[in-house]
């Protein structure tokens, strides 16, 4: 409590034109006519691992920076689009400005490079023809990570498509062998350096191009934490606002994280998850299916949620099983599922009871870990094939451990998709709510008889869905760039296109709402950022984060309303730095200091 009442006045100390508080960064950014460089991102960090503050320069090129915990040396990175980055490396807490010259960036490729994901995977889409195959292609092979970087982006060769396919089929993206044939050709026509650069950077020396961001924006201060290593993927995250610390989960080593935000080395630690008897590979693991020499997992944890008496929840999609993690004790309470497989998002409901989505097996599970008492919903499938395969699947998973099936990877003419119930969440009523990633469906289970009701979504790919303070559910189309809202009680959906340069190659995968408000926060999963959509004005803005390849995977709030999340993409060596890290935004940075500056904070 004593150190959340002097982050306002401390912060403030910060932005004042005299003496700097220790650890605190401040000038003016110009270009080399000295003309003002605005809603330039400037991130000073410090530490190993490292934590980076990043504040934006206004609309005179100022930028002033909180104090930073550590004592130092920082690193000092200043970039913006159509900017040359500029890197100061080892420096001391000045002790008076520092002002810095940005010099513009002419080189048309480096400026495509600068470009998000979603930019470049615009240009992919915009070759397609057929809009079911493109929605598919959306949905499929962006599941673990984005097009982000120059590994990702360079030209193939045949052989190199052929194990990035196999590769693709094995982690869930099944697309049919007409749209595998194709994707070769697709990418490597859309990303070639002669087409890609000349369409990304029409218009480079125009102002319109890449303009700064709006003032609401540059007011945010965003902090990011390193958390795990160059192997791990830091899936889930979730912020425990009674402990005041962070929990996350890194489904490639089999381990918890938790990191203090308010020490000043992040006071990271971490356990790992008991293996609980599973192999090397986790519980589905098939016959010649290789791993990846860096990868601990056994059980992949996925899910974490704090629950009502402050124990961790985790589910273990790999292993599966569900795990309770007691922060007091460090102990851990492992519960084998007996019926379903690969535990996927869970929520809490008011009687503390657990309830998850069973992604492979299309069912929702309930748990309570009061008597240890658990059972499973069977949701009904859009085809008979469809129901056929999920019941099944005990035959496959057994006949995999046989026999090599990496053959079959590829899918049919036609991909063969799954309903795959993917997010829940619990409405004010108790009615618990869930979505059917490939089915275009959302439904509800009634937590007392456990009736299940479907409803058809008119928008493709819903997935990790949440409720407001007033009951509507809000819902995340992944492949259909879009977010929507439904009336539990009127049955009826309203959408939205979120509003971004390129918003075609956006695949929102979670949002979350702020019930203090009812702000919407949204996944900019392609797109290196987060997105806040208001309700009342129906208005997008969207924070651009400060790493290239930021691939998130859910939201949660502080009890400051700070946004949280944590940065997923897979492989973490494509992430900017090669490392995870856990993200903070405060949007309302600027109030704060207003408010300690007057003296009313």
């Amino acid at each position: 409590m004593r150190a959340r009442r002097l982050a306002g006045p401390l912060l403030a100390l910060a932005l004042l034109p005299a003496a700097d508080a220790a650890g605190s960064f401040r000038g003016h950014l110009k270009s080399r006519d000295g003309t003002p460089v605005v809603g330039a991102r400037v991130t000073v960090s410090a530490g190993a691992p490292s934590h980076g503050v990043t504040v934006f320069s206004d609309a005179t090129g100022r930028y002033a920076t909180p104090p930073l915990l550590s004592p130092g040396p920082y690193d000092v990175r200043v970039r913006r689009i159509g900017w040359k980055d500029l890197r100061l490396t080892g420096r001391a807490a000045p002790a008076g400005p520092l002002d810095l010259t940005l010099v513009r960036e002419t080189d048309p490729a480096a400026v495509a490079a600068q470009l998000p994901a979603n930019r470049w995977y615009r240009l992919v889409l915009d070759r397609m023809e057929d809009p079911d195959q493109r929605e598919e292609l959306k949905r499929q092979c962006t599941f673990c990570h984005q097009q982000g970087s120059w590994a990702t982006r360079r030209l193939h060769t045949p052989e190199e498509w052929s194990t990035l396919l196999t590769l693709m089929g094995r982690r869930g993206g099944m697309v049919g062998r007409e749209l595998r044939e194709e994707i070769p050709v697709l990418f490597d026509a859309a990303y070639a350096p002669e087409h890609a650069v000349p369409l990304l950077t029409a218009g480079m020396g125009a102002p319109g191009f890449a303009p700064p961001p709006p003032p609401e924006v540059r007011r945010a201060v965003i902090e990011e934490w390193e958390l795990g290593g160059r192997a791990s993927m830091q899936h889930d995250a979730v912020y425990d606002r009674i402990e005041d610390r962070l929990y996350s989960v890194d489904m490639a080593q089999d381990r918890l994280y938790r990191l203090d935000p308010s020490a000043p080395d992040g006071a990271r630690r971490s356990w790992d998850i008991p293996s609980d008897g599973v192999p090397l590979g986790g519980a589905f693991r098939s016959k010649g299916q290789p791993l990846p020499s860096d990868s601990r997992s056994r059980v992949g944890p996925h899910s974490i949620q704090v629950a009502p008496d402050g124990r961790l929840w985790i589910t273990l999609a790999d292993g599966n099983r569900l795990a309770g993690f007691d922060p007091k004790s460090e102990t851990w309470t492992i519960h084998r599922l007996e019926h379903g497989y690969y535990p996927h998002t869970l929520r809490f409901d008011a009687q503390g009871r657990i309830w998850y989505t069973l992604a492979a097996s299309n069912q929702i599970g309930r748990f309570d870990p009061a008597t240890g008492a658990g059972r499973a919903i069977r949701l009904p499938a859009p085809t008979l094939g469809q129901a056929l395969t999920t019941r099944m699947l005990p035959i496959f998973l057994w006949v995999g451990r046989h026999v090599d099936l990496r053959s079959l990877a590829a899918g049919g003419r036609r991909a063969t998709t799954l309903p795959v119930p993917y997010g829940i969440d619990v409405a004010p009523d108790g009615a618990v709510w869930f979505s059917q990633l490939n089915a275009r469906r959302i439904g509800r289970v009634d937590p007392q008889d456990l009736s299940v009701e479907l409803v058809e979504t008119p928008f493709p790919a819903p997935r990790r869905l949440r409720f407001d303070s007033k009951g509507t559910l809000w819902i995340p189309s992944f492949s259909g760039s879009r977010i929507a809202r439904f009336d539990p009680a009127t049955g009826r959906f309203r959408q939205w296109k979120i509003d971004m340069p390129d918003a075609e190659g956006e695949t929102p995968y979670a949002l979350n709402v702020d019930r203090r408000d009812d702000t919407v926060w949204i996944c900019g999963t392609n797109s290196d950022s987060l997105i806040r959509f208001e309700p009342a004005s129906e208005r997008f803005t969207v924070y651009p984060l400060p790493t290239r390849v930021t691939y998130t995977r859910d939201v949660d709030f502080d009890a400051r309303g700070r946004v949280w999340t944590s940065n997923s993409n897979s492989p973490a060596w494509q992430i900017e730095g090669g490392v995870p890290r856990m993200i903070r935004l405060d949007p309302h940075g600027a109030d704060a200091v207003a408010r300690a500056h007057t003296g009313s904070e």
